[in-house]
This record gives structure tokens, sequence and C-alpha cells, in this order.
């Protein structure tokens, strides 16, 4: 192999000046090769299963690039040593799973809080689209963005993934914490979770508090997320759960228990009502308020930058096509602008021909309003393609404002829309596409970036990666669809109710989805509720023989154990524009405490994530933080993110992640007959009664916290 040209000198961080890529443009190593671009899409696969997962049920995703980094230098060695620049193609072909699945559970679930069903077809073909559009819309910006604004511009997470590469090229060896973590993790989750061994929730309900639960999701990957977003994030969090389920809920207990009717959105007496009831009536709409708050305002906090780099990019664009003529070398060489502008074209054409000949089923929108889809699809797709990219170069991936962007985007869409007179279901549906789209161009766009950063601090070949980062987003979204549908099936449950209504004069906001559902063998008619003043919100199973709702069909997504807190939140801002149906005092409220933690001085939007969030989540989370603050003591600087305790959460994430999923699909076999009942779950027959004590699943988790403390203090080899 030849030799770099920059040899134990190199530094990512050198000032521009003096900066030199740890491989020159000389030198030609393996790159693109065969068992690179398999490597990567494998990986793409696999974590954008893991963070539709983990996203749905924290509200939060963490950066794939330095795991899979880790990994392929591990992987490649089994097939002959790989170079860095194969390395790079592995990390930057397996990063676009990871960034077109966190723009998919950002929005596309919303489909099913605005009445429709999921559909494979449409997320495969509008989360491929979309993440088509953040590669190509991202490429005339790269060499303003990352080459000309190297010193500016630093792209902590491509930054670190290239420290990792050139660490692992001079014989750095990580991999060991990664693969503890996915074991260690993954069977901590499959006990738990399949075999039963322990209970995944204890919870503390105070007699002497009411309305008050202390509760937490004793789960690996939550711990993990904790550990990697630190101790100040992981407590902003926290504290916002604290306000929700310690504070609000409690003191509408309060107030509200001497009231004998219902108060809106709910449908029960609040001295009826359990804590669960609570948060999904009255702090749910508070926390979409208070998210939506705190998305518009990091936005606007950004606008300098928004505006600047929006003529950046215009510039460059003007400067890239009077130089397309001229010599460059290997590290300049992109995908050429004619490629870039014919690709864009098409798939705007593909936008508008899906909208037109696969629409919604029962929602026809016409041929008017899916061309002016495709202008706002190009319009605001590439002013936040743009702002993401630049924002990720100044505060990193995990504090973009994906959330705003899109809020901005579907606030816009639907007031255009309200204008011209379109408030149909099917107006609500097409909205959400053109949110989705913009949403994952940009989560992708942003993640391309800092794989682009890291190609230029090693030494890459641009359009090689930019090549790789398309076959990633294909390469993932056949799973990403697919993980989505599991998780809603899996976690689907059916509660019976009583709720007497009647066909012939249905409620408002309750209407007929089909008249032939088929639950245990009984056929039932399907209703969908939005914004009803006596049904909850939700999917419900009507009986004509005893004219009667009688059960209650509870989907996965949506429900405490995946809330999926942004789509909701799109949902929410959609109805409220299209349809008029939101608890209004109760959204404002949200704003208010969002403007009152910024006057604090406490960025809000991480606040407002745990103030919606259920306190079990809010709470691993956070201890998850307390983890590194304890490991970070009496060391002269703060870890990085390729310190040991990162790598070991980052195994732990995808280990619990994937055994979860796992055993959700246990759970189907078992309901199709597949699989006989309680094949796996040997808790409760191993350990009896035991397998339900709090006591037992607090000592577990506090044994799995250890590991991770002790992972955390020991050095990198």
């Amino acid at each position: 192999m030849a030799e770099p040209a920059v040899g134990k000198g190199w530094s990512s961080t050198a000032p521009p000046g003096e900066f030199k890529p740890f491989i020159a443009p000389e030198h030609s190593l393996a790159e693109f090769t065969f068992k690179a671009v398999l490597f990567g899409a494998l990986f793409g696969i696999f974590f954008g299963a893991v963070t539709v997962y983990l996203g749905l049920r924290a509200g939060l995703t963490v950066s794939a690039s330095i795991p899979i980094a880790v990994l392929s230098i591990s992987f490649l060695r089994l097939f002959g040593r790989g170079t860095i620049l194969e390395n790079n193609i592995v990390q930057t072909t397996g990063s676009a799973g990871e960034s077109v699945a966190a723009g998919v559970i950002f929005t596309l679930p919303a489909l099913i809080f605005l009445g429709f069903q999921l559909e494979y077809t449409r997320i495969f073909l509008l989360a491929m689209i979309g993440g088509w559009i953040g590669v190509l819309f991202m490429i005339p910006l790269r060499r303003y963005l990352i080459v000309k604004e190297h010193g500016n511009l630093t792209y902590p997470e491509g930054t670190a993934c290239a420290d990792v590469l050139v660490a692992g090229e001079r014989g750095g060896s990580f991999a060991g914490r990664v693969f503890w973590g996915l074991g260690l993790g993954g069977a901590y989750a499959f006990l738990m979770r399949a075999g039963g061994f322990w209970p995944s929730e204890p919870d503390y309900r105070p007699a002497w508090y009411p309305g008050a639960t202390l509760k937490a999701d004793v789960t690996p990957e939550y711990l993990g997320v904790g550990y990697i977003i630190g101790p100040r994030t992981a407590g902003t969090i926290f504290a916002g759960g604290v306000f929700s389920w310690l504070l609000m809920m409690p003191a509408i207990k309060f107030f509200g228990s001497g009231v004998a009717e219902p108060l809106y959105p709910s449908t029960l007496p609040i001295a009826q009502m359990t804590s669960e009831q609570l948060w999904a009536s009255y702090v749910r709409p508070m926390g979409a308020g208070a998210v939506a708050a705190a998305g518009l305002i990091t936005l606007l906090k950004t606008l300098p930058t928004i505006v600047e780099s929006f003529r950046a990019g215009l510039r460059d664009l003007v400067a890239s096509s009077q130089a397309a003529s001229a010599a460059r070398s290997r590290l300049e060489d992109d995908l050429s602008m004619k490629i870039v502008l014919i690709g864009s074209a098409v798939l705007i054409l593909f936008v508008i021909a899906l909208l037109t000949f696969y629409p919604v089923p029962g929602a026809p929108t016409g041929l008017g309003a899916n061309i002016v889809s495709g202008i706002l699809v190009v319009v605001f797709g590439f002013l936040f393609v743009t702002v993401s990219s630049r924002i990720v170069g100044l505060i990193g991936s995990s504090a973009n404002p994906i959330s705003g962007m899109t809020i901005a985007t579907l606030m816009a869409t639907c007031a255009l829309f309200l204008l011209a007179g379109w408030t149909g279901g099917a107006y609500a549906a097409l909205a959400l596409s053109i949110g989705g789209l913009v949403c994952i161009a940009a989560a992708n766009a942003g993640a391309t970036s800092q794989d682009l950063k890291t190609g230029y601090l090693v030494g890459a070949t641009p359009w090689k990666q930019q090549v790789g980062l398309m076959i990633g987003v294909t390469a993932s979204v056949f799973v990403i669809g697919l993980t989505l549908i599991l998780m809603n099936r899996g976690l689907a449950e059916y509660r019976p109710v009583t709720i007497a209504v009647s066909l012939e004069q249905l409620p408002q906001g309750v209407n007929v989805e089909t008249r032939d559902y088929v639950h245990q063998a009984k056929t039932y008619y399907l209703l969908n509720a939005i914004g009803s003043r006596t049904v909850p919100d939700g999917k419900y199973l009507y009986s004509p023989e005893t004219g009667q709702i009688e059960i209650q069909w509870v989907q996965g997504i949506g429900s405490e154990q995946a809330a999926a807190p942004q789509a909701r939140l799109m949902a929410t801002v959609i109805n409220g524009i299209l349809n008029q149906q939101l608890p209004w005092g109760l959204v404002l409220l949200g704003v208010f405490l969002v403007i009152t933690v910024e006057l604090l001085g406490i960025r809000s939007l991480a606040f407002a994530v745990g103030s919606y969030l259920s306190i079990a989540t809010t709470l691993t989370i956070f201890c998850g933080g307390v983890i590194r603050w304890l490991a970070e003591r009496g060391k002269k600087h703060e870890e990085s993110e390729v310190s040991p305790g990162s790598l070991y959460s980052s195994g732990l994430i995808a280990g619990a992640a994937i055994f979860g999923l796992a055993a959700i699909a246990i759970r189907l076999l078992e309901e199709t007959g597949t699989l006989r009942r309680g094949f796996f779950r040997l808790g409760p027959q191993l350990l009896g009664s035991l397998s339900e004590s709090n006591a037992l699943a607090v000592v577990m988790f506090l044994a799995l916290a250890a590991s991770l403390f002790l992972f955390a203090r020991k050095k990198l080899e």
C-alpha cells in the first residue's frame, strides 16, 4: 500500500493554509471497491432499522458514522487489510441509512395520526426520492462549505470520524468497545423483552401526590443515548419530563378533580383519569406547542446563517459552472453539474408523478396541486438543504433544527393550501408528503456534509463518496418502511371499551374507514376519530350487532412505547391550520413555557422534547448523562466523540435496537400462530413472581449502568 503523503504530523484541525489531506491527490489507493460498497450498504440497512426503532421510541437519533467507521476497520481486516479510503466509503455509504431514517420517522408516521394507513411502497418512494434530493442538492455546495470554509466550519462528527479512520490506519483499535456493547446490550434487551426475566418499566405512583408518576424504561438504548449526548443536554431533557410528570400533571389533577364534566380534549372527567391519560390528553398538546415553538426559535436564531448560506450556495453554483472546464485534481472531482441538474429535474418529475398516479387511497388531489407541490419541494428543498449543510458544520448534526425547518415548510404549505381552499384530508396528506420530502432531504444533506468533510480530511475522491451515498440511500430504504410497519403492528394493542355512537349521526371528527375490518373472527366497522369532543383520538372497532364501539385499536406508533413526538407534532400543525382542530389553549401554554425557558438562557428544544416524552424515557436518558458525568470526573479534558464510553454506548444502542426489533417480530409470529405463544418467555417459568419485581429491574439496570461506567473509565489501547 502506498504511504500517505502526510505522516504522523497530520491533524484534522490544522489551519486552512497548513492543512493537507492524509492521502495526497497523487497517491492512488483502493477506494470504491465492491467489498467497501457491499459492507457500506449492509451497515446502511442495519443502522437504518436501528434509527427507526430508536427515533420512534426516544424521539432522538445519534450519528452512525463513527460506529460504522470502527466496525469497518475491523470487518475489512477479515478480507485483507482495507485502505483508509475503502473504510471511508463504508462509513459514507452506511451513514446514509441513519440520516434518511431520521427524516422518515420525524414526518411520515404522521399519516397514522391524520387517519391514513402506512403503506410500504409510499414510504419507500418518498424516502428514496427525498434521500437522493438531499445528496444532489448538496453537491454544488461542497467546494464552498467543505473546502473554502475549512477553517470556519468544523463539522464535528465528520472531523471525529476522520480521526477514527486515521487512528485505524495507524493501528489503533476501537472495535472491541462496540462489540462488547452490541453483545451485552443485545443480550440484556432480549432477556428483558422476549424472555420476560424482569419488567422493562418499573414505576412508582405515590398515593400522597395524585397525578404524579415516576418510572423508567430501563433499556440499553436510552442509557447509551444519554451518555452520548452528555449530562447537560440529558439533564435539560429530564427537566422537561419532571415539569410535565411531577408538576403539570399533579396540578391538573389537583385543580380539575372537582370538575364533574370532561374538559376537552379528554372525554373523561379528570378525577377518573390515570397519569397516562392525563399525559395523552393534556400534556402532549402542550408538548407539541413547546416543540413547535422551540423549533421555530432555533430556526430564527440561525436566520443570519440561513441567509448567508443561501447566498453562498448561489454564488458557488455560478463559480462551479465557470470552473467546470478547468483541470481538477482527484480531490476536487465532484459529480458533474449536468448530472446534478438532470437528476434533480427527474426526481421532481417523479414527485409529481407519484402524487398524481399513486395518491393516498381515497384522496385524489388533482394535477394542479401536485405541480404546486413539486415546485414547493424544489424551493424549500434547496433552501433547507443549504441551511442544514451549513448548520451542521457549526453545531453538529445532533443540534440541527430539522424539526423547525419541517414545521416552517408545513406552515407555509398549509397556509397556501388554506388560501386556495384546499382543506380536505387529501391536502393534509399532500402537505405531509411535501414536508416529509423536505425533511428527509435536509436530514440527509446534513449527514452528507459530515461525510464529505471526512473525505476531504482523509483525501477521498468526492464523486465516489457521492455515488456511495446514493447507493446507501437506495439500500436502506428497503428496510426503513418495513421496520416502521413492523413496529406499528408489533406494538399495537386492542383494548376493550364501551362507547355508544350512532352510525347515522356520527360525532364530528369521527369517520368510517372500512365496514369489513376482521378481528378475532368477528367483523367490525373501523372508525377513526380526530378532534372529536366525545370520542378520544384514535381508531375504534364498532360492532353493528350491539350498536357500540367495543374495542379501541391502539396502534404501535403514537403509543407510549413509540411516541413518535416529531411526527405527532407534524400532524398537529397540519390539522391546526387546515382543519382548525387544535386545543389552542394547551398549545399556547407550551409556547409560552418555551419562551420562559429561553428567557432563562436555556436551549429550549431539548427541554421541549423532554416535556413531550414520557418520563420513563427521559429518566433513563438522564441516567446515561449522569454516568458520563461520573466517568469524566477527575479528567483534565472532556472526552471526545471517539472515547471508549461513547463507542460502548453506540454498541448498546445498536444491540438493544436490533434485539428489541427481534422481540417485536417474535410477538407478531406468536399472534399469527407461526410460533408457539411464550416459546421464548422463560422468565416467569424460571423466576416465578420475581420476574415481575420492580426491584429486580432496578438491580439489572444498575448492573448495566455499572458496565458502562467501567468501559468509559478504561482507556483505549
